[in-house]
């Protein structure tokens, strides 16, 4: 019912749902870009409407009573991004206990404009040994919805060259807070 729902809700919204063929069990799900906490109502369509039971990560700080237990509930998992506690190690290590598990993250860690991207996502992927869904909510073209799934090579330069050459002319809400697609120093 509210996969139907959430169907209906975006096409009334204008907006077009993406998803290529042959999505495999296991992801790590990049948002991008994320420009605006608006990003997270479209995600939520398109994750319902997908029927994609993404689980995503966030800051700690948006998961405080009593918001937390709606955000747990909507697949939440909340990350202390003040402390190193071996976050990529525990989140490769899920994969290996789950049949089906989408993991959701947004590679610049924030809203705002910053240098580059981290590298979480794709250190996660490769530990995994999972693919990247490269998801976007481009509002230019009113679309919302997985681009690729894509195979990592190992190659950091060559596989975040393909990762911006698919994301090209993706536009987010505030264009200018978009981090260019690449590896932070």
């Amino acid at each position: 019912m509210m996969q139907s729902l959430s169907r209906r809700l975006l096409g009334a919204l204008g907006w077009k749902l993406l998803e290529p063929a042959g999505r495999p069990a296991k992801a790590v799900v990049i948002a991008y870009p994320h420009t605006s906490n608006w990003d997270f109502l479209y995600t939520m369509l398109g994750k319902t409407t997908l029927g994609l039971g993404v689980r995503w990560v966030a800051k700690d700080s948006l998961f405080r009573w009593p918001i937390g237990i709606l955000m747990r509930g909507m697949g939440g998992i909340p990350v202390n991004r003040r402390q190193r506690n071996g976050f990529v190690e525990l989140m490769a290590g899920e994969f290996s206990r789950h049949d089906h598990l989408m993991l959701a993250l947004a590679p610049e860690g924030t809203r705002s404009l910053t240098p580059g991207w981290k590298t979480g996502f794709y250190r996660i992927a490769l530990a995994a040994k999972v693919p990247v869904a490269l998801a976007c909510v481009d509002y230019a073209k009113r679309e919302v919805g997985v681009l690729c799934y894509l195979e990592l090579s190992g190659d950091m330069t060559a596989d975040i060259a393909r990762i911006a050459d698919i994301y090209e002319g993706r536009q987010g809400l505030r264009p200018a807070l978009a981090s260019p697609i690449r590896w932070l120093d």
